[in-house]
C-alpha cells in the first residue's frame, strides 16, 4: 500500500543526481505525486516486461535489479540503497522495464509518476538535461561493472566490495553483509563457491567472515587488493599471511 512521503524522505529524494541540480521550486512540482511503496524483502517492485510507469528512488533497504536469461537463470544487473533511482530513462519513453526490481529486505521506495515527470519536463527543459546527467551515471556504472568482470580477479572484486561497505579507509573495521551471499555473488559475477574460495583467500590479509559479519584488520589491504595486478595479489597475500594457493 502506498503512503506519503516524510520530510526525511522527501529530503533523500530532493538529493539525487535527476534532482539535486535543479532549482528548489522545479523539484517540489517534480516530488508532488510523489508516494511510498513499502516492500517486504523478495516482494517484487516492478516485472520485467511490464510498462514502464514511474522511476524509483530508495529511501531504505536493499532493492536488485535483474533480467531473467533464456536459460531461466537470474541475472543481476545492480544493487541499489538509499539514495540511489532507478528506471528514469525507460519511465520517460513508454517502454517497458527492461528488468525486474525485487527488495531482497524489507524496504521503502519513492515512486515518481513517469507521465507528471514529462509535463514537468515540457514546462521546464531544463530537467532533460538532469534526465541526461542521470542517464550518463547509470551508464558509466555499467561501463566500470563490465571492466571489473573482464579485468579484476574474484579476489580484487570481492575485496572492493568489502572496502566499500566500510566506514574508513585506513585500519579496522567490522561491517555487516548487507545481503545474503548468495546475492553477492551474483552480484560480483561470481559463482557461491568461487565467493567461499575468495573469502578465503582473503583471511590471508586479515578478514574474518563470519556469518553475515565481516571484520577486517585493515581496510587499506583490500584497496591494496583491489586495484593490484595479479602478481601483486599474490605478493600482497603471503606478505600479508600465510601463503594460499593461487
Amino acid at each position: 500500500m502506498a503512503s506519503t512521503p516524510t520530510t526525511d524522505d522527501l529530503d533523500i529524494v530532493s538529493r539525487i543526481a535527476v534532482l539535486g541540480a535543479l532549482r528548489p521550486a522545479i523539484v517540489q512540482r517534480i516530488i508532488a505525486p510523489a508516494t511510498v511503496v513499502a516492500l517486504d524483502e523478495r516482494q517484487a517492485l516492478f516485472r520485467q516486461g511490464e510498462p514502464a510507469t514511474a522511476f524509483f528512488i530508495v529511501v531504505a533497504g536493499w532493492i536488485k535489479l535483474y533480467r531473467v536469461t533464456l536459460s531461466g537463470e537470474e541475472a543481476v544487473i545492480r544493487v541499489f540503497t538509499r539514495g540511489d533511482s532507478f528506471a528514469e530513462a525507460v519511465a520517460f519513453t513508454s517502454a517497458l522495464y527492461p528488468a525486474s526490481a525485487e527488495a531482497v529486505s524489507e524496504a521503502r521506495v519513492v515512486r515518481i509518476p513517469s507521465d507528471h515527470v514529462v509535463r514537468c519536463i515540457q514546462e521546464s527543459p531544463e530537467i532533460a538535461l538532469a534526465m541526461i546527467a542521470s542517464t550518463s551515471q547509470h551508464l558509466h556504472f555499467l561501463i566500470q561493472q563490465v571492466e571489473q568482470l573482464k579485468a579484476q580477479s574474484g579476489v580484487q572484486r570481492v575485496a572492493e566490495f568489502l572496502a566499500a561497505l566500510c566506514p574508513v579507509d585506513h585500519g579496522p573495521a567490522m561491517i555487516a553483509l548487507p545481503y545474503d551471499k548468495v546475492l553477492i555473488a551474483a552480484r560480483l559475477g561470481l559463482k557461491p563457491e568461487s565467493l567461499s574460495r575468495a573469502f578465503a583467500k582473503l583471511r590471508a590479509a586479515g578478514v574474518e567472515v563470519s556469518a553475515s559479519h565481516v571484520a577486517i584488520r585493515d581496510v587499506s589491504r583490500l584497496h591494496h587488493l583491489a586495484c593490484g595486478e595479479r602478481g601483486a595479489i599474490h605478493e600482497t597475500l603471503r606478505t600479508f599471511g600465510p601463503a594460499v594457493a593461487p
